[in-house]
């Protein structure tokens, strides 16, 4: 049972409109397939009820009422009379799981509040409504009242009531414990089904509920995006792959859905998905170490049985600076580009290391950008820039200092100019001049980032060359404009050299 209309709303910040909900309740029946959804707290607000009305509407015409729950309380029958205005026919009535919630904030017996429960059922079922029972504070009632735990779920077997809901309410559980209070259960009273709550305070949400369904519990309770109070209560994307893949559980649910799910829910509670998250996270199908890229090309070595097809995901190689040959081979294939030259792939490697040494963000974009700017810069050097000095102050005019080798012979010389790169092009004239040798007209100058790329990673200054009524363009590619530009530049003076 997914409750993220209901639990899930309470997560801090969070609250969705009635279209919302409606879209939300399409994706988890329809597409997803999850056996039934908790949409509503009853006598919240109008806009509540009217949420709930849109929802049970929208079910009835596509014969999905029974998958439809709404929680409600023990108010005399006000929950009750609410939820049967909005139509619904599916209640989840909340009693008290232990007895210092019962004592403390009901301030009643265990006789008492059996007594109010069954007066609760009678009323729902008057009005022609399924019940099922949720045990607030169960795991706690089992750790310091399980008598009172055990004459309440005995009362309740003897009721009409068709599931009994165990919550971990405040999340206190372990797996070891959660077997041992649910085995107990299911031993006390075999022919009930039981569901099981769980909350994420310790981060054990996910292997609590695989222990509770190893130990008979037959449904289990989570949340898109793990959204809930506190720490939120289990995945549903990572319940549905513990559950398949660690108990043999046949699930309904349609694996590759999930990730349009978790995105949409995304989109409308505006709480971000960790990107390390399992199933759902942008990262969880990314390899980055250039070992495990290796180790997938000689025969998956570092897959497991969360593959990204099972969950409509394709894996990817992520660039940064443990990147090795391996990984750098699989994105270039992806974007096209045949490098056979070890040792091209070599310094696209380097080149790639070098940035993200610097801890910038390198996108497949930018690798396609490294790699046809050193596919194109491949031809021998003959003019190197060795030393170049940039220099800016408060009211004085920029400054360069540039040592260029030209056929293994070193030219050093100063210049100010307008600009860095003005200056920088000043002393390469003055140089040029001394060699006779004649520099083109600068026509155009573009600098642009890759697209998908981060400003903080690469740009690329593209220049247009005049020379002799002819036009050429020279490419430069680097984290800063200037150095990009000066690139460009560089081999502009190889090619009007050779």
């Amino acid at each position: 049972m997914d409750t993220t209309l209901r639990d899930g709303e309470q997560t801090s910040g969070v609250a969705y409109t009635d279209r919302e909900k409606l879209q939300i309740s399409k994706l988890l029946l329809e597409e997803v397939k999850v056996d039934r959804i908790e949409i509503a707290s009853a006598r919240v607000s109008n806009g509540e009820m009217n949420s709930v009305e849109r929802i049970v509407k929208w079910a009835d015409e596509h014969k999905r009422s029974a998958q439809i729950e709404v929680l409600a309380f023990i108010d005399g029958g006000k929950s009750i009379e609410w939820i049967e205005k909005t139509g619904a026919g599916n209640v989840n009535l909340l009693c008290k799981g232990s007895l210092k919630h019962l004592s403390l904030q009901l301030r009643k017996t265990p006789s008492q509040h059996i007594l109010d429960i069954r007066r609760e059922v009678e009323r729902a079922r008057s009005a022609g409504m399924k019940i099922n029972v949720y045990l607030e504070d169960w795991s706690n009632g089992m750790f310091h009242s399980k008598d009172y735990v055990f004459e309440l779920l005995d009362a309740l077997t003897a009721m009409p009531v068709e599931r009994i809901m165990l919550p971990d309410t405040l999340g206190i559980l372990d797996p070891d414990k959660t077997f041992e209070y649910c085995s107990a259960a299911c031993r006390r009273h075999p022919l009930v089904h039981f569901d099981f709550h769980a909350h994420n305070d310790y981060d054990l949400a996910a292997a609590n509920s695989l222990a509770a369904v190893r130990a008979g519990a037959k449904g289990i309770h989570a949340t898109v995006n793990g959204l809930g109070e506190r720490a939120g209560n289990t995945p549903l994307a990572s319940i549905i792959a513990v559950l398949k893949d660690h108990s043999g559980a046949q699930l309904n649910v349609d694996e590759h859905k999930l990730i349009n799910l978790s995105k949409t829910v995304e989109r409308f509670s505006g709480v971000r998905i960790p990107t390390n998250k399992p199933v759902v996270g942008k990262n969880i199908f990314t390899q980055t170490c250039g070992v495990h890229a290796d180790g997938d090309n000689k025969g998956d070595l570092y897959h497991n049985s969360l593959s990204p097809e099972r969950f409509g995901r394709t894996r990817t190689y992520a660039l940064g600076k443990t990147s090795g040959k391996a990984n750098i081979r699989k994105n270039l294939e992806e974007l096209g580009i045949a490098v056979e030259s070890e040792q091209l792939i070599e310094r696209i490697t380097e080149r790639v290391i070098e940035l993200g040494d610097r801890k910038e963000i390198i996108t497949t974009e930018d690798l396609r950008y490294i790699a046809l700017d050193m596919i194109s810069n491949m031809t021998e050097q003959r003019v190197k820039v060795c030393n170049y000095s940039l220099n800016v102050a408060n009211g004085l005019r920029p400054s360069a200092t540039l040592k260029l080798e030209i056929d293994g012979k070193q030219y050093e010389k100063f210049a100010p100019g307008d600009g860095q790169y003005d200056a920088f092009m000043n002393a390469l004239r003055i140089i040029c001049a001394e060699r006779k040798i004649e520099l083109p007209e600068l026509a155009d100058y573009i600098v642009t980032i890759p697209p998908g790329g981060h400003t903080d990673a690469l740009v690329e200054t593209a220049i247009t060359w005049k020379n002799g009524g002819k036009e050429f363009k020279t490419r430069g590619l680097d984290s800063d404009q200037t150095v990009s530009a000066i690139k460009a530049t560089v081999k502009m003076l190889n090619l009007i050299y050779r």
